[in-house]
């Protein structure tokens, strides 16, 4: 076989790892398919001759193109959302598989990439090539230019902030918060106003910021009937929601492909959801002290 041939053969059969790489590190598909497009341009213009483990030489490349794009980001100040648009996964010049994406997003848990896009990237690099990928940290260690008890302690670092400090209630009062949550989410998706009524404290609060609230509209809804009937009809988002520790509690996040859009802080009252809070202010979400739930 000719070594274009050969090369081009052993690029499309480590091509879905890299892109699996490339997705966890930047939490989007569209730029994960772009970091793997330069991994190839990258190997065809280089002379391989002496490389003993291609597929390890190409993770490492598509690394680093990963570790550009996500400082590339962070020095340009990014919104966590295009424009603030609420379902940029289906429109735009990079949404190239709305559906896919998605799914992709669900495999790797979309609590866990929103809690990525706090990591400082070099954190979230060594994070995710050692804990997902099991890359050792001598190689992590030559792609962010740290020695490899550096690039130990970045994903040390990060793994404390994906986990979360000590949660704010006790273990067997975050399990009850996730059970309400977890209705409330499902009666949200199946627009199932009976549902959501039930999980909702009958004289709930519910206070949105000025970055949610529509021109107009009300900032402050009282009581679980009214709420509901809206929140049923306005729950497109929902299918980008998902249970989150938000400030030590059991909330909910929103996160189109992965980027925070929006935040659901809940105060509970005898098993059920007394107040809630709709964060989508950006420096307000910056703020959020946010972990994974640590259990399904």
């Amino acid at each position: 076989m000719a070594e274009p041939d050969w090369l081009t053969q052993q690029f499309e059969e480590n091509r879905g790892h890299l892109r699996g790489v490339a997705f966890r590190i930047l939490g989007s598909l569209s730029e994960a398919e772009d970091a793997v497009q330069d991994a190839w341009l990258k190997l065809s213009r280089s002379d391989t001759s002496g490389v003993d483990n291609l597929g390890g030489w190409l993770t490492t490349v598509v690394a680093r193109v990963c570790l550009d794009m996500l400082r590339a980001r962070k020095s340009r100040r990014e919104d966590s959302l295009d424009d603030g648009v609420p379902e940029p996964v289906a429109g735009g010049t990079h949404a190239r598989d709305p559906e896919q994406e998605a799914l992709l997003a669900d495999s790797v848990g979309l609590a866990l990439l929103v809690v990525l896009e706090t990591l400082d990237p070099a954190e979230r690099l060594a994070l995710v090539l050692h804990d997902m990928f099991a890359v050792p940290f001598d190689e992590i260690a030559s792609i962010v230019g740290r020695t490899p008890a550096a690039a130990r302690q970045l994903a040390s670092r990060a793994r404390r902030r994906v986990q979360g400090g000590a949660p704010a209630v006790p273990a067997g009062e975050l399990a009850r918060q996730r059970e309400v949550v977890d209705a409330f989410l499902a009666a949200l998706r199946g627009g199932d106003f009976e549902g959501l009524v039930a999980v909702l404290d009958p004289d709930v609060v519910v206070r949105a910021d000025a970055a949610v609230v529509a021109p107009g509209g009300a900032s402050e809804v009282r009581g679980a009937e009214t709420w509901a009937r809206g929140a049923v009809v306005a729950a497109r988002g929902a299918r980008f929601a998902r249970p989150a520790l938000v400030n030590g509690a059991v909330g909910v996040v929103v996160a189109p492909r992965g980027r925070l859009f929006r935040v659901l802080s809940f105060t509970f009252k005898d098993g059920k959801i007394a107040q809630v809070e709709v964060i989508g202010d950006q420096a307000r979400l910056r703020e959020l002290d946010l972990a994974v739930v640590p259990y399904n």
